[in-house]
């Protein structure tokens, strides 16, 4: 195992791990009231649209290239955030194993 590849790994473990914990916890909206209520939480949920939308952008031409599928990671992006990206990210450096 690469040193990148334990490091996309070990934050998508992470983050998942906090991400089922919040949600049990708030709820899987929980985060829209912060965004709708506060400035700060506002400017945070549009900072994540933002990266995500250019993370997609990035991840439609690369797995174009590597002839990938590239639409259970959209999906998932629109379901789980940010934990698709990194498993995509894991997905691709497993692939340069190969």
């Amino acid at each position: 195992m690469t040193t990148r590849l334990a490091l996309i790994a070990t934050t998508f473990l992470a983050f998942t791990a906090y991400s089922l914990t919040v949600v049990a916890g708030h709820g899987y909206f929980g985060f829209l009231h912060l965004a709708l209520e506060e400035a700060w939480g506002g400017q945070i949920f549009l900072d994540l649209c933002i990266a995500l939308s250019l993370f997609s952008i990035w991840m439609l031409r690369d797995a174009k290239e590597r002839g990938v599928r590239a639409w259970p990671y959209l999906i998932g992006l629109f379901a789980l955030g940010s934990i698709s990206p990194l498993a995509y990210l894991g997905m691709r450096e497993l692939d340069k194993g190969t």
